[in-house]
């Protein structure tokens, strides 16, 4: 991990992004610019209460924003909270690059020292 914001990696906030119907519900904040658990109830097939609770999570990592709208609440992206999120995930996936390029050379030096052994069965 190279910069501080992706120092530690944050379990919760994955855990929350994990779940493939809150990972729907932010790509429709973020196209829709904002939504209520209303609204995105009728885009989505759970229940308004599941959104509630689907949000509350959200909520509760940061990743979306909540302020009054009338009886309800009106939910929208934090970009910032996304943006630490999107560069954890890449610092991971480089480290894993890495990783998979080092596992590779091993693999590759390995298949080399065997065709370069001379053939020890004789018949």
């Amino acid at each position: 991990m190279t910069t501080a914001i992706v120092d530690r990696i944050d379990d919760d906030l994955w855990s929350a992004i994990g779940d493939p119907t809150r990972r729907r519900m932010l790509d429709l904040l973020l196209v829709d610019g904002g939504g209520t658990a209303t609204t995105l109830s009728d885009q989505l097939p759970v229940t308004r209460q599941a959104v509630a609770k689907h949000l509350a999570v959200l909520d509760r990592v940061d990743l979306v924003r909540a302020t009054a709208a009338g009886r309800e609440k009106r939910y929208r992206v934090d970009e910032t909270q996304l943006a630490r999120a999107v560069a954890q995930l890449t610092s991971v996936g480089s480290a894993w690059d890495a990783r998979l390029q080092r596992i590779k050379r091993i693999a590759e030096s390995i298949q080399r020292t065997k065709n370069n052994e001379p053939n020890t069965k004789e018949k």
